[in-house]
């Protein structure tokens, strides 16, 4: 592989061309190198996953080649961009199969944190966030809309990413995060007129 400064890397990557074409080769190369060690310790992760997420991440850094603003090495910023793309490709895999009813149920229904199950919680403990929690079930019932328990329920509870919620509702993170927003508005002016906390409660929710 052929070393390139940063000025180099831009300007063969920036005109169609034999240089371009062997600047991609190299690249790709680098970057299929580097994720194959980040993404070491993800279990069930084969070559040719490596292999996609280097071809992703070349579309996108090639389209962000103005954003690069020359504080690290070309090649260092790249294989962030590659190590972002792998990992949210992951995130989505693991979410693939779970729907938002799905979770929301679970969250209404058998829903118990790991803090309920923890034998160093003292009972006056356990209860009390036993309580909390049953007021937030509550709250979030009785206060927001489908769209609003799903995506909240989603993102800060259950912790999917958000892209996979929008993605999941049609949406973009624009719109999701005014949803956020508002459902967040409601659960605090429902849950200070009974003396509660929304961050308490969410904490709570995801002990």
């Amino acid at each position: 592989m052929a070393d390139r400064s940063n000025q180099e890397w831009i300007a063969d990557l920036s005109e169609p061309g034999p240089r371009r074409e062997a600047a991609l080769a190299d690249l790709r190369q680098r970057l299929v190198r580097g994720l194959g060690y980040a993404m070491s310790s993800q279990s069930n992760i084969r070559q040719a996953d490596i292999e996609d997420f280097a071809q992703d991440a070349l579309l996108k850094i090639l389209a962000a080649l103005d954003s690069f603003r020359g504080e690290s090495l070309f090649t260092t910023w790249a294989q962030k961009i590659a190590v972002r793309v792998g990992l949210s490709e992951l995130r989505r895999r693991r979410w693939k199969d779970v729907s938002l009813d799905k979770i929301v149920e679970a969250a209404e229904g058998d829903f118990v944190p790991a803090v309920l199950a923890d034998d160093s919680a003292s009972p006056e403990e356990q209860a009390v966030l036993q309580t909390m929690l049953e007021t937030l079930q509550t709250v979030i019932a009785e206060e927001l809309t489908a769209k609003q328990r799903q995506a909240l329920v989603a993102i800060l509870v259950q912790g999917m990413p958000l892209e996979e919620v929008a993605r999941r509702m049609g949406t973009n993170r624009n719109a999701l995060y005014k949803l956020l927003h508002d459902a967040r508005r409601r659960l605090k002016k429902r849950l200070l007129a009974q003396g509660l906390s929304t961050q308490d409660l969410l904490a709570a929710a995801r002990s």
